[in-house]
């Protein structure tokens, strides 16, 4: 790891921001950078609720500041948060991201999005002891539990990814695509992307606020 932006403040991945900072400061427990970023997975896992309907013509769902403020967020804006905490205190991150099928995606979401495939699909990469490793915080502990999916622990030393089958053996997520890894989100290409292969989704707008999930 030699690249400074991987500690610096990014337009999405806000290090600086004070909420962020307090978010950190809060959860990161422990003595070493490996512990510190274990706290802060669940942290986020756990007290982001995962939500897809959001209004991705606006640049909110993508920064790390704006998910934390409001307490939900989908995969790449819970990747940005994690990421966000990480660097402010002192540990490096960036975010990648990959093309995955989720077999078991629900049917209302399915027919927003037209398609099982989610272009895009954010994690987070935390620089421990030397090496980089994949952290997915995208799936809240609740929800697992409803739709019967086997959360994703994190353990600092081993890439935590989409499990490929669920907790009854039911196909789950397959990775498709490796889109690579990022110091800051890309934002204008993601929503690119999802205005060419999203439109139902991508047109809600604002409207995307009346939709549930889970």
């Amino acid at each position: 790891m030699t690249d400074s932006a991987f500690l610096a403040p990014g337009e999405y991945i806000d290090s600086d921001h004070s909420a962020v900072r307090e978010f950190a400061r809060r959860h990161a427990k422990g003595n070493t950078d490996l512990e510190r970023a274990v706290s802060l997975y669940y942290a986020v896992r756990d007290g982001i609720r995962y939500n897809p309907f959001l209004d991705f013509s606006t640049d909110k769902p993508f920064r790390a500041s704006d998910t934390l403020a409001a307490g939900e967020g989908f995969c790449v804006g819970k990747a940005a948060l994690l990421a966000a905490c990480a660097r402010a205190v002192g540990i490096p991150a960036r975010v990648g991201f990959a093309d995955v099928k989720n077999h078991l995606t629900t049917p209302a979401l399915r027919a927003r999005m037209g398609t099982d495939l989610f272009v895009y699909h954010g994690y987070t990469e935390l620089y421990l002891e030397g090496k980089w490793v994949k952290a997915t915080p995208a799936f809240n502990l609740e929800l697992c539990q409803r739709f019967k999916v086997k959360p994703l622990e994190f353990d600092g030393r081993e890439d935590s990814i989409f499990h490929p089958f669920d907790a009854e053996e039911r196909r789950h997520m397959e990775y498709v695509a490796d889109r690579g890894t990022h110091a800051d989100v890309p934002a204008a290409e993601i929503q690119r992307v999802f205005r060419e292969v999203y439109p139902p989704l991508y047109s809600l707008g604002k409207d995307a606020a009346k939709e549930r999930f889970g």
